[in-house]
């Protein structure tokens, strides 16, 4: 990752844009802080509801440390790959932006797109091992979710242990939307590349640009696959239904 962190940063001050980049990187550093904060104040609250004698405070804080230090290393992971995943993100803003704002020539668009997309196919390939191990750890949290609703309870006194697993679920589907987002950013730069007027007489040469963008079907891809919001939104349907499944046979159990 480190390689891939110096070519993002490099690209980010090539193109002067890191700024704004690093203003959305303290944005989801932000976010995943409050999302650690809002777990370890969960589980103070469940761990003090089920403190009895010293041997239940030694387990409330062996317990405590070990849901600080699971989250923690989860979200370290999650707003790594937020960071890339915005970096991208910001660069296809910034070639749209000059794009539309006539700062490349059209005959440059094509080199330019080529090195873009060369740059997200090498981030893409660095952070590919650690997505597909977010996809498995949101498919066993899941199902651990509803087991541990159905052995609490519906009580109240239940919510703040359910509380952490939801919220590093969240973050999870935090990382992988915004994965996707840079796939469909990337899937209306051909409209964008073919509304804008580069003079008379280029309409040919403009249309052979769109035609090279289209086909070069870049994005954020996965072991090949390209990521999109559909898919993401499909994977959680599916997860939801199953959960919906499960948790309907352990309460009919």
């Amino acid at each position: 990752l480190e390689d891939t962190y110096s070519l993002l940063w490099g690209v980010t001050q090539e193109r002067k844009f890191q700024d704004w980049h690093m203003r959305q990187a303290r944005w989801d550093q932000a976010v995943f802080f409050f999302i650690w904060l809002c777990i370890m104040a969960a589980t103070c609250v469940f761990g003090s509801m089920r403190c009895n004698g010293a041997d239940g405070t030694a387990m409330q804080i062996l317990h405590m440390a070990l849901v600080a230090l699971f989250s923690g290393v989860v979200l370290c992971v999650a707003y790594g790959m937020a960071f890339v995943c915005r970096s991208l993100s910001i660069m296809v803003d910034v070639f749209c932006c000059d794009a539309a704002g006539h700062s490349m020539e059209l005959s440059e668009v094509s080199h330019i797109w080529n090195l873009t997309q060369a740059v997200l196919k090498k981030a893409s390939n660095s952070i590919e091992n650690c997505f597909l191990a977010f996809c498995l750890v949101l498919a066993v949290t899941m199902p651990m979710l509803v087991i541990d609703g159905v052995v609490l309870g519906t009580q109240a006194a239940s919510s703040p242990a359910l509380l952490p697993g939801f919220l590093v679920t969240c973050g999870v589907l935090r990382v992988l939307l915004l994965g996707a987002m840079v796939s469909e950013k990337c899937a209306r730069v051909p409209s964008l590349i073919n509304a804008i007027s580069f003079g008379d007489g280029c309409g040919r040469e403009r249309q052979r640009t769109v035609d090279y963008i289209t086909s070069s079907d870049a994005g954020f891809f996965i072991f090949d696959v390209r990521l999109t919001t559909a898919m993401v939104l499909k994977l959680t349907y599916i997860w939801c239904i199953a959960m919906v499944g499960l948790l309907t046979k352990l309460a009919s159990a």
